[in-house]
């Protein structure tokens, strides 16, 4: 490893498993401290004793969630350098069986989980005068979608939206805001609540010929944390294996 976060501070919600967890293992091996927050769970904690990262029960939704978790990082560090909002729910409900609760609370953590990470972090990032604000968006919502998606998808449409309004308002603070946008990606979930079936659907559809991994997602976030990225703030980087790229079914050149 080479360091690219050696003195960085950084807060990483929604880090339990999955793609969160391989953002902070990505950030810890290259030399980030780390406070993690999430919901209070066993997962979460044992990611955080791994990763020897200071862990705060955190539910996005609420900012004096998101408050408590960046003043963590600040009392244990005296800086926040990096700020990641991953934590998102996706159930999946058909829009004419999606009630105004259901609604209601997949924007709550999704979008306003946005808004109320970077508006925990700005207070001191614009004290310092520098900082990077990320956060996981999705290919789902901005380009594709599919069925029982609504609310999910409008989530992600707005965190794209949010990216581009708080790039703009924070450049003369010295804040860069950016996101990834992820394709499918083979996490616990995933293999918890798909079958075989489904994931090879997945599979056929993605021109590399795999899902992705956490790791995948989170190199594009160390990315973007780093100093290599420090003249790009208001984009997202697409994590897909090529999936938007084909115009139909049959791409392969050579298919079997």
């Amino acid at each position: 490893m080479t360091g690219r976060l050696q003195g960085k501070v950084a807060l990483v919600i929604g880090a339990a498993r999955g793609i969160g967890r391989g953002i902070a293992e990505r950030f810890a091996e290259e030399g980030a401290r780390l406070v993690l927050g999430d919901m209070d769970s066993e997962a979460a904690r044992t990611t955080a004793r791994d990763l020897d990262a200071a862990f705060v029960a955190t539910d996005i939704s609420k900012m004096a969630d998101a408050e408590a978790a960046a003043a963590l990082a600040v009392q244990r560090h005296g800086r926040l350098d990096i700020v990641v909002q991953n934590a998102g729910i996706y159930p999946w409900q058909l829009i004419e069986d999606t009630s105004p609760d259901d609604w209601d609370r997949v924007m709550a953590v999704n979008l306003r989980g946005a808004f109320n990470a970077a508006r925990a972090a700005l207070p001191v990032m614009k004290t310092q005068h520098s900082g990077r604000m990320l956060f996981t968006s999705s290919i789902t919502g901005p380009h594709v979608t599919s069925p029982g998606h609504g609310h999910y998808s409008a989530t992600k449409a707005g965190i794209n939206g949010f990216i581009r309004a708080a790039a703009l308002e924070f450049a003369g603070y010295g804040i860069t805001v950016n996101g990834v946008e992820p394709g499918n990606i083979l996490t616990e979930a995933i293999q918890e609540h798909r079958g075989p079936a489904f994931i090879k659907n997945m599979e056929d559809a993605i021109p590399l010929g795999r899902l992705g991994s956490p790791r995948d997602v989170a190199n594009a976030f160390l990315f973007l944390a780093s100093d290599d990225a420090a003249y790009i703030t208001g984009t997202t980087i697409v994590v897909d294996g090529g999936q938007l790229l084909p115009e139909g079914a049959d791409f392969r050149l050579n298919p079997p």
